[in-house]
């Protein structure tokens, strides 16, 4: 008897052979599976949430044309990745050529990429600053250290995938991510020193929650 177990399909591998097949629906599903990766990415490099949105389109555009050029189809989201770095290090050249970088674009508005809504207004303030702290301590790395911690600490590639979609050495990808993780943790010790002062405000709902209840215990409420 044949005790050998069958390995279940691999997803990526299943996307990748029905959008060579024209499948509209595997399109839109790789799109959906893939867009917020592919943005960080793109972000990172970028650092202009209009012109990211844009190279993920355009990075869309050239895979989907090049399906065939696809050589493993188990390698699909690191060969989508690769894509959509080099569509973003061609928007920043041809940039760099016409123009500098203006302070506009340097201070385009950051989508939200870290924590998701809370329910409680003071909870979600808490969440929003902290994910702009890390989106600032993000934008301020150095180019090529954002992107390998983008891809690396972000959107969890393993150090071979980081290396093949940036074209470098892996040597090279641990030396910036060890590097991008210890100037984060430099710049957000000192975002806290400042924050210190303000830990744990006591306005708003929680602060009229209790003056009511002390006033109910007083009969004065």
């Amino acid at each position: 008897m044949d005790t050998t177990t069958a390995r279940p399909p691999d997803p990526d591998a299943e996307l990748a052979r029905r959008c060579r097949a024209g499948e509209p629906e595997a399109f839109r599903t790789v799109m959906r599976r893939y867009n917020r990766r592919l943005f960080r990415i793109a972000y990172s490099i970028l650092k202009d949430a209009d012109e990211a949105e844009d190279a993920v389109q355009d990075a869309y555009l050239r895979a989907f044309q090049s399906l065939g050029q696809l050589q493993d189809p188990a390698r699909f989201p690191t060969w989508l990745a690769t894509i959509a770095v080099n569509e973003a290090r061609g928007r920043l050249r041809r940039a760099r050529r016409t123009s500098p970088l203006d302070d506009a674009m340097m201070q385009a508005e950051i989508v939200p990429m870290f924590t998701e809504p809370s329910a409680s207004p003071e909870r979600l303030a808490v969440s929003g600053e902290l994910r702009r702290v890390l989106e600032r301590a993000i934008d301020d790395l150095p180019g090529p250290f954002r992107t390998v911690f983008m891809l690396r600490g972000v959107e969890g590639f393993d150090v071979a995938e980081t290396a093949a979609c940036l074209g470098i050495p892996e040597a090279t990808v641990k030396t910036r991510f060890h590097r991008a993780r210890a100037l984060l943790r430099q710049s957000l010790q000192s975002e806290a020193a400042d924050a210190l002062p303000a830990l744990y405000p006591f306005d708003g709902e929680r602060c009229e929650r209790i003056v009511a209840a002390v006033m109910r215990q007083l009969s004065l409420g």
